[in-house]
């Protein structure tokens, strides 16, 4: 995780002392229950994924869901952020970096997105360059803004008996990396999220903020736990896919999970999130042309996919259970 100030002097790569927090935070009690929970993260404006999201949502009567931030990113064009904000506006909303900076005045800590070193500052510069467009037209909307700063940066939900932490980076920070997939891939940081697990007394933690996808399973005091990051809601996330991810934890299996793990009779799945790329992608285009910091940062993965294989995204307890998901 990058460092974290109270004055920033590297847009993008450091973020505010206040969205720092405690994994203790999370230990309360549950805000709501519900048998099936859906956990949409890194929605990046893509009104296309929107509209399948919720259609996908709807279908389960009685299912709860936890846009858990960046759903703002893309829709600089004012029809597109209202479409956003009223089409999720009746679910529950955290606030991610994104929604942070623009709901904000102050620009000195770019995108707050605290890419690690091993991202290039042209990616960086992007990144700050495009929070720069998209508050311009948050501007416009005075009453989301205040909304959107009123947002809480984690929830914790009982899925049939099973405590569920949701946040947007880690469960120190709002814009941690510790979850990512190269970090999990480290001895330490596992050891760092097992006491996660252990302080805040949850089963299983979803997450997103770090793009790409990434699910495990490990034994922590409390039991047998599951981290889930679904990557992003609004862009391929897999070589040679257009489809987006969502997290599904229920009670109850789903018939077109990607991939699985199962703790204490709770199903937690990645979900695919189809939409027609073409008119995504012709969209998008339309809004962020050749020569746009969003279109040379994202264009060639909502094209064909990030250079990333399903292979390093479903590691130690999850299981792949349908024949698509061999695609990437």
């Amino acid at each position: 995780m990058r460092a974290v100030s109270d004055g920033p002097n590297q847009p993008g790569r450091d973020c505010p002392l206040s969205y720092r927090y405690s994994p203790h935070a999370l230990s309360r009690a549950a805000e709501f229950a519900t048998d099936s929970l859906f956990v949409i993260g890194g929605l990046y404006g893509n009104v296309s994924a929107l509209a399948s999201v919720l259609d996908r949502i709807a279908i389960e009567r009685g299912a709860r869901a936890v846009f858990n931030g960046d759903f703002h990113w893309f829709d600089i064009d004012p029809v597109d952020f209202d479409a956003v904000e009223k089409g999720i506006d009746r679910h529950v909303r955290l606030r991610g970096n994104v929604e942070t900076e623009i709901a904000g005045d102050d620009n000195g800590a770019g995108c707050a997105c605290a890419y690690p070193e091993d991202v290039s500052q042209s990616e960086v510069d992007r990144s700050n360059e495009i929070i720069a467009w998209l508050r311009k037209t948050a501007r416009r909307f005075s009453g989301a803004r205040a909304a959107l700063a009123a947002l809480p940066m984690h929830a914790v939900v009982g899925v049939a008996g099973v405590r569920v932490g949701v946040v947007h980076g880690d469960m120190e920070s709002l814009a941690g990396w510790s979850y990512s997939e190269s970090a999990l891939a480290s001895s330490a940081a596992l050891a760092q999220l097992r006491k996660h697990l252990e302080l805040s007394r949850v089963r299983v933690v979803a997450s997103s903020h770090t793009c790409l996808p990434v699910a495990l399973t490990l034994d922590a005091e409390t039991g047998r736990c599951a981290f889930i990051n679904n990557g992003a809601a609004g862009m391929p996330n897999f070589c040679g896919t257009q489809f987006g991810l969502m997290t599904r934890i229920s009670s109850r299996p789903a018939k077109d999970a990607l991939y699985r793990a199962v703790i204490d009779g709770v199903y937690v799945e990645a979900i695919p999130i189809d939409f027609d790329p073409d008119t995504w992608l012709a969209h998008f285009s339309a809004r962020w042309p050749q020569g746009s910091a969003a279109h040379a940062s994202y264009f060639e993965r909502m094209k064909a996919g990030p250079d990333y294989r399903l292979s390093s995204a479903v590691r130690e307890g999850f299981e792949i259970v349908t024949p698509q998901a061999t695609i990437g």
